[in-house]
């Protein structure tokens, strides 16, 4: 079905309107106020998930299959620095990530299962904070998860899309199998021993030790890989020090690592880790290292791919995506309430676009009518009994050792993810962002650390 103007124009209003107010992750106050208001005649609205996400449910008059639309809400904190009048007013913060075009998307598709109710089944629209997530802070997937409205359900689909700068406008791309890679980040904090500057011997400099570590991690993980698997690998902070005339009894750098596979995200964890403690022992420095924020991958199921080509070829040029990228979304935690599909909205006019997660980053809106038509269909062949499921397991995703964990990463749980909650082991309702490995090398700080390095801030 093709959009009325009238649709596209009020579709286009909340957009610029979501765009020129952005919020950050678990703020999303004014946000979330705003859509609760315009959700309320289309079904029942739950609010105060996880703070200030929503989920709206939509019932057919007879019984059928359950579907889970997501839409995330937080914005991202860069400048935005476009001249657009809906440019955004919130000095530092801008949808940067398109969840503004998100959250248009799931709304458009809500206004239309209330103008045209499904014959049958059921469906929740879950606008969800907080899906950036900063070290060693809280998902927002895992916070809804945890939640009443939550727990427990299960579904026949997962929906959700993302803007893709990389695909044009009209296009929605679909990746086969893995939609976000697996995410792990870290940080190290080397302890030294201050001292003056002139007398370097009666110290232990972490700087020193810290900056021979950051150029051996990238050599170690880029020699350590093979040329068929995927990997990033950043260090994005370093920090450390207290006066140019004194040798830094601490220093910190945090990092991420990305990977499709599991078998290499654990190699790629066991030689980041393995390394750093060496370094700083050879140096005679004590370290910390903490991994925070892990993350499965998002993995596309079988049978919604199928789907997805059969049921919008008509209306989009579907792009089969045979290579995955290596951003992360939460969205894989969602993968705990039922086969999953994730696909990739196509955002650039002929003006161009910007990458993600930059100030300058746009939409061509001519996507919001293109993202509500593909996910409406999409949504109403599951009601309609138009979704096969696939022959082959899914991937569990299961690590190769350690604890079953987590606050919903697939990745931290033994058993399928197609399996109820009851056969996992493992907490559903821990975040993965609450879990932490830290130790000192040789189960201490070097000798002589500063006694004061304990109270550094994270």
């Amino acid at each position: 079905m093709t959009l009325a103007s009238d649709e596209v124009d009020e579709l286009v209003r909340l957009r610029r309107q979501l765009h020129h107010h952005p919020e950050l992750r678990f703020t999303e106050h004014a946000t979330a106020g705003l859509l609760a208001g315009m959700l309320q005649p289309f079904g029942r609205v739950r609010t105060g998930l996880a703070g200030t996400g929503l989920l709206l449910e939509v019932d057919g008059p007879l019984p059928g299959p359950a579907v889970l639309l997501r839409a995330d809400m937080d914005a991202y904190p860069v400048q935005d620095v476009k001249t657009e009048p809906y440019a955004s007013t919130n000095a530092g913060v801008c949808h940067a990530c398109g969840h503004d075009v998100h959250m248009t998307v799931a709304y458009g598709v809500a206004a239309r299962l209330a103008a045209d109710p499904p014959a049958r089944g059921s469906v929740a629209v879950l606008f969800q904070p907080a899906e950036e997530i900063p070290f060693g802070e809280a998902s927002g997937a895992a916070a809804v998860l945890r939640d009443d409205a939550l727990r427990g359900r299960r579904f026949d689909a997962v929906l959700g899309l993302h803007c893709w700068p990389d695909l044009p406008v009209g296009t929605l791309g679909v990746d086969r199998t893995t939609a976000m890679a697996a995410k792990d980040a870290f940080r190290v904090e080397v302890l030294g021993r201050t001292a003056h500057a002139a007398t370097p011997a009666l110290g232990r400099d972490a700087i020193l030790g810290l900056s021979g570590m950051v150029n051996l991690l990238h050599a170690a993980v880029a020699r350590s890989r093979n040329a068929d698997e995927l990997v990033a690998f950043n260090i994005g902070t370093i920090a450390g020090g207290a006066s140019q005339s004194q040798v830094a009894g601490y220093a910190e750098a945090t990092g991420t690592l990305r990977t499709h596979d599991e078998a290499v995200r654990e190699r790629l964890k066991t030689v980041i880790e393995r390394l750093a403690r060496q370094q700083a022992a050879a140096l005679d420095l004590g370290v910390r290292f903490t991994w925070a924020n892990e993350m499965p991958p998002v993995r596309n199921a079988a049978e919604l791919v199928a789907l997805a080509h059969t049921e919008l070829s008509d209306l989009v040029e579907v792009v089969d995506l045979a290579v995955p990228p290596l951003t992360t979304d939460d969205f894989a935690l969602l993968g705990a309430l039922g086969p999953s599909l994730y696909v990739k909205l196509g955002v650039t006019g002929e003006r161009g676009g910007a990458p993600l997660h930059s100030g300058t980053f746009d939409v061509d809106e001519r996507c919001l009518a293109v993202g509500v038509t593909a996910l409406d269909r999409l949504t109403r062949a599951v009601l309609d009994g138009r979704l096969t499921p696939s022959a082959a397991p899914r991937s569990t995703d299961a690590p190769t050792g350690g604890p079953s964990t987590a606050g919903a990463p697939a990745a931290q749980r033994t058993g399928s993810a197609d399996a109820p909650a009851a056969q996992r082991t493992g907490s559903a309702d821990t975040p993965a962002a609450q879990r932490t490995g830290s130790a000192d090398a040789n189960g201490s700080a070097a000798p002589g650390t500063d006694p004061t390095v304990a109270a550094v801030p994270s």
